[in-house]
């Protein structure tokens, strides 16, 4: 088959693991890089791909099949409508815009075209939490109950130092961390209905947060609760559980999620399950059957990428759509305004 031509812009981090995955793809070719940077010019180079300064002249000279966003958060909006208007596929890196009126607009905008629009919430193609939705949707647990969550790591304080605006509100753990595991927690356990939060900055002493613990009503009447801190010594994070991120040292005995319904319960990522087998053996005197269910661990990004490929072709709908990429931002910025006020916002 001939290759999926993708063109990537932005060439920070996120773009050049963009860039990586597309290389190493079977099905996806990176054919241009879009960046005005002057340090763009040694990626490109490295990439051996042309350079673009900007989108419209990538669309002019070298239109490719589809367009990875992986621009500044505030050019979100301008640049997928840049897309939209050229008729290309793109997938928007995380979080959708900047605000939930911007989320409004752009999915607004993209209604009124046949645009098609992958969200970059790159953990939803990790076959972790496929395995881990599928035994959940399996019934296997009963009607859920509850599910608990944490997102508990330290950040050093070099990054404090290197980036002083990371001491200010707004760029704290909710809006950095958070979004990512509001993804997941709708993987999950559906559609969350409403959120309630409270913060602390005892740690560190900084204007922003550092540590938030959260309640959730979803909207089937799963409850869930939520810590997250980036001040706590823990594993209990998916970056230090889920190995997926060679760049973090893990833990096989540590999870992040678990969920529980009537009549069993799953750990995430061990996949560890515990449940009864019967209807009359639900007691707390009963013993579980215990078991690990069988699943692998690889790169999410470069399922991702595949994926993107085939969401082009029209092989495929988007996994996570700009609707998504909206409720989810929605759900982040309600805990923002929850810890803000002390009250429970409803989100759905």
């Amino acid at each position: 088959m001939n290759k999926t031509r993708v063109a990537v812009a932005g060439a920070g981090y996120i773009g050049q693991a963009h860039m990586d995955a597309a290389v190493a793809s079977s099905t996806v070719q990176l054919c241009a890089i879009v960046d005005p940077s002057p340090n763009a010019v040694a990626t490109a180079a490295k990439y051996d791909v042309p350079l673009y300064t900007s989108l419209a002249e990538l669309f002019e000279k070298n239109k490719p099949d589809g367009v990875i966003l992986a621009t500044p958060n505030q050019l979100h909006l301008a640049h997928a409508k840049e897309c939209m208007d050229a008729g290309v596929p793109m997938l928007l890196e995380k979080p959708i815009t900047v605000t939930v009126s911007e989320s409004e607009e752009l999915v607004a905008y993209q209604k009124k075209t046949t645009a098609i629009i992958l969200i970059g919430h790159h953990r939803a193609h990790s076959p972790i939490m496929a395995k881990a939705k599928e035994v959940v949707a399996s019934g296997k647990l009963g009607k859920l109950v509850a599910v608990m969550g944490s997102a508990l790591f330290v950040k050093p304080d070099h990054y404090f130092d290197d980036g002083p605006w990371r001491r200010e509100m707004g760029a704290g753990p909710i809006l950095l961390n958070m979004i990512h595991e509001v993804h997941n927690l709708r993987m999950l356990c559906g559609e969350i209905a409403s959120v309630q939060a409270i913060t602390s900055h005892a740690v560190r002493g900084f204007a922003v947060e550092d540590t938030v613990a959260i309640n959730l009503r979803f909207l089937n009447g799963t409850l869930g609760t939520f810590m997250l801190s980036d001040c706590a010594a823990s594993a209990k994070s998916w970056e230090q559980t889920s190995q997926e991120n060679k760049a973090y040292t893990s833990y096989d005995d540590e999870d992040c999620y678990t969920v529980t319904g009537t009549h069993g319960s799953l750990s995430i990522p061990t996949m560890r399950v515990k449940s009864y087998a019967k209807d009359e053996d639900r007691s707390w005197w009963k013993p579980f059957d215990v078991s690990v269910v069988d699943m692998q661990r690889s790169d999410p990004i470069a399922h991702q990428m595949e994926h993107f490929g085939k969401v082009v072709r029209g092989e495929a709908k988007p996994l996570v759509s700009a609707f998504d990429g909206m409720q989810n931002l929605k759900i982040t910025e309600a805990i923002v305004q929850s810890a803000k006020t002390g009250q429970v916002i409803q989100t759905g």
